[in-house]
């Protein structure tokens, strides 16, 4: 399978909204100790109002080896000119340790299709020559990608495609699409509650956002759902799909179904934490039963 030149993100990671509602001493102390218990990729997204290249650099400055994953910048919160300084800047100080994700998304502008919008905004990325020094290590990047043109897009102008909220079977879809030589890296969501009832009951509750936008909806329809499965909260079926919920050890095994189908790296969200609280007991349940190493 592919990878990104020159990285080890290891076959697992951990992907969070949760340090939007942390102060800063937190987010480094929390970033630090997944540091220390072997996670090499920490993957963030730009909602919430912190500032991608912000939040990434605070949190490389924070650590000694673990890469900093945008998960995903939005293309129209800056200029590309602005998206590539700040992309240039981190990889020199940084070298080899952040990736920049880049995805459809900021300011509504009503008309443009995600794929000729991320397209032209690659081509203005490459077009620059930049006065400041090159850094020691090249820039790294992915587009967050389903469909097979933005899949191909991501193949051929980037390192490969980031996914998000998606099922195993779209992961061999997507490998296959990409080829074995492109960067495959998955988010998934986890929750750790035993009780089917809870656990549908929380997982819908995650999943609403998703389940009753226009975008998603079209993307669960490619993934083979009806629309009577997405209506209403989402049918047990995909709702099991989305988010592995369970003891730690089925998590781990569905978590282990997208690697079989062609990712090079999983990048798991838990879910179920309250704004404000920490996801880091769940952390170090996963750090002990997923080995978030090379080869793990």
């Amino acid at each position: 399978m592919g990878g990104i030149d020159g990285l080890d993100l290891g076959t697992f990671g951990i992907y969070t909204f949760d340090f939007e509602h942390q102060p800063a001493a937190r987010m480094r102390e929390s970033i630090q100790e997944l540091e220390e218990l072997g996670w090499r990729a920490f993957w963030f997204p730009e909602v919430g109002g912190r500032e991608a290249f912000t939040q990434a650099g605070y949190l490389l400055a924070a650590t000694e080896r673990m890469h900093v994953v945008n998960g995903i910048a939005q293309i129209w919160s800056r200029t590309a000119r602005a998206t590539y300084g700040g992309a240039r800047l981190l990889a020199d100080a940084y070298p080899d340790r952040h990736v920049l994700g880049l995805g459809f998304g900021g300011e509504r502008r009503p008309g443009i299709k995600p794929l000729a919008a991320m397209r032209e905004y690659l081509d203005e990325m490459d077009a620059i020559e930049a006065a400041s020094p090159a850094p020691r290590a090249p820039m790294h990047r992915v587009l967050a990608a389903y469909g097979p043109k933005m899949l191909e897009l991501a193949r051929d102008h980037a390192a490969g495609a980031h996914t998000y909220h998606v099922t195993v079977a779209h992961t061999a879809q997507a490998r296959e699409t990409l080829g074995p030589d492109a960067f495959l890296g998955v988010e998934h969501p986890v929750l750790f509650e035993t009780d089917p009832g809870k656990a549908r009951a929380i997982a819908r509750e995650h999943l609403h956002p998703y389940l009753t936008t226009p975008y998603n909806i079209a993307k669960f329809r490619r993934l083979g759902y009806s629309e009577e499965e997405i209506a209403g909260g989402g049918s047990d079926r995909i709702v099991d799909d989305l988010v592995f919920w369970g003891d730690p050890d089925i998590i781990v095994e569905r978590l282990r179904g997208h690697v079989e189908a062609g990712a090079d790296h999983v990048a798991v969200q838990v879910i179920g934490v309250e704004p404000g609280r920490s996801a880091m007991p769940h952390w170090r349940t996963l750090g002990d039963a997923l080995p978030p190493r090379s080869g793990a």
